[in-house]
């Protein structure tokens, strides 16, 4: 029997990055981005880049849990697609880290034995960064060890001490934080995750892409801008390494709301996908929650690149922008789809279609909450109420200004189109 991969319906759709504005990403990020054209290419971009740039944040990290368990900025992804699915759009990743590896050896390569990973990852202290574009690579090299690999990336992960003993020796690398992005076919991802109950499949990240690229003559002429707006961003992500190189461990923590309201998904959205899918699934929920914080803290992070940012002041403990927590739900919400149609892949069970897990939604709240007549101050005083920041907020108002949803009476001063009706 052959399995293939059936295309999202318009109603539930798995897309991610068509979904967040361009200008809510931190600006590292926004000219990168837009060498992506179609909806999956900025999917599988987004991803990659986000993936990398973890893997170039020493010392900082966030707590989770009862236990308050330190988890790092890492995470590892699968992409699973077709032939010409545009996945080599990924390799941009790669590149971002360039300047970083080049002084601090980071990158690890997917084509070696397992004992020569392991030392690869201890001589690098527990750093490290795998990137290949062909799951092959890696799931050829590894089938005369999976054991190996599926234990020590599934205890990566989760910064477990990863053990090696022969007759003469034994070490231990202890607290491990690797990153991997990896790019492959179906068949691919199942010789790496060939069953649900070993753990590994819910530390992998998996983005299925049903999207087959269209020819376009940009691979013929290439943009000349492409190398340079890569090599910027990749400068910008190394100036960030070395400062959290030099400085102190730095904890990076949600706001009591944005905690709130990730524990709201635990306890109300995702137990529908247990119910649909069974409890197997119940691993992928819990730690989808601890992939939204890396994502957050990853975002935040990255901003601490841009000009007189006060998230640079070292001393101080990271608090998560309010908009990265909103793209990192949003992103957590979406790949927990993917998760679920991986999952039922893997399984062999008939495919059955889940409900779109979505996001609280702060503009609709915040319009509800504004009097029928309102101006700039209470528009702002509300929002700050509601944890909404004061460029988001008058983002939203001029979106509602341009859609008709709010009229400008005059300036400083807006009615809703209800009133008006």
């Amino acid at each position: 029997m052959i399995t293939t991969i059936t295309p999202a319906t318009e109603e539930n759709d798995l897309h991610i990055a068509k979904h967040i504005a361009p200008e809510q990403l931190p600006a590292i990020l926004q000219p990168v981005m837009q060498l992506a054209q179609s909806d999956a290419e900025k999917d599988m971009l987004l991803l990659s880049l986000l993936t990398a740039a973890g893997s170039c944040m020493p010392n900082l990290y966030c707590r989770y849990g009862i236990a308050a368990k330190r988890y790092y900025p890492n995470l590892q992804l699968f992409i699973v697609g077709s032939a010409a699915s545009g996945k080599g759009i990924a390799n941009l990743a790669l590149e971002l880290v360039q300047p970083v590896h080049q002084v601090m050896p980071l990158v690890i390569a997917g084509d070696a034995t397992y004992p020569a990973f392991y030392q690869t990852l201890a001589r690098q202290d527990g750093h490290g960064y795998i990137h290949e574009s062909e799951g092959s690579v890696i799931t050829d090299v590894w089938r005369s060890g999976t054991a190996n690999y599926n234990t020590a990336l599934r205890k990566a992960a989760e910064h477990e001490p990863i053990s090696r003993a022969r007759c003469k020796e034994h070490s231990v690398i202890e607290n491990p934080q690797l990153s991997m992005v990896l790019t492959g076919t179906l068949s691919q991802y199942k010789a790496l995750v060939p069953s649900i109950e070993n753990g590994y499949f819910s530390r992998l990240l998996t983005l299925i892409v049903n999207d087959r690229q269209a020819f376009s003559s940009r691979y013929v002429e290439p943009a000349e801008s492409s190398p340079a707006i890569i090599a910027a961003a990749a400068q910008q992500l190394y100036r960030l390494y070395e400062q959290l190189w030099s400085g102190q461990p730095r904890e990076f923590s949600l706001t009591p709301d944005q905690r709130a309201r990730l524990g709201s998904h635990l306890e109300t959205a995702y137990p529908t996908l247990i119910r649909l899918l069974g409890e197997d699934f119940h691993s992928v929920v819990l730690r989808m929650a601890v992939h939204i914080y890396r994502f957050a803290m990853i975002l935040t992070a990255l901003r601490m690149t841009e000009e007189q940012s006060p998230l640079a002041v070292s001393h101080l403990p990271l608090a998560c922008v309010d908009e990265d927590y909103q793209t990192a739900e949003l992103i957590g919400n979406k790949l927990i789809l993917h998760m679920a149609e991986a999952y039922q892949l893997i399984k062999g069970t008939e495919k059955t279609e889940v409900p779109t897990v979505k996001p609280l939604d702060q503009k609709q709240i915040l319009l509800n909450l504004l009097p029928e007549e309102y101006e700039t101050k209470t528009l702002l005083d509300e929002a700050k109420a509601q944890g909404v920041p004061i460029r988001t907020a008058n983002r939203w108002n001029d979106k509602w200004v341009a859609e008709g949803v709010v009229i400008k009476i005059r300036q400083g001063h807006y009615m809703k189109q209800a009133a008006v009706a």
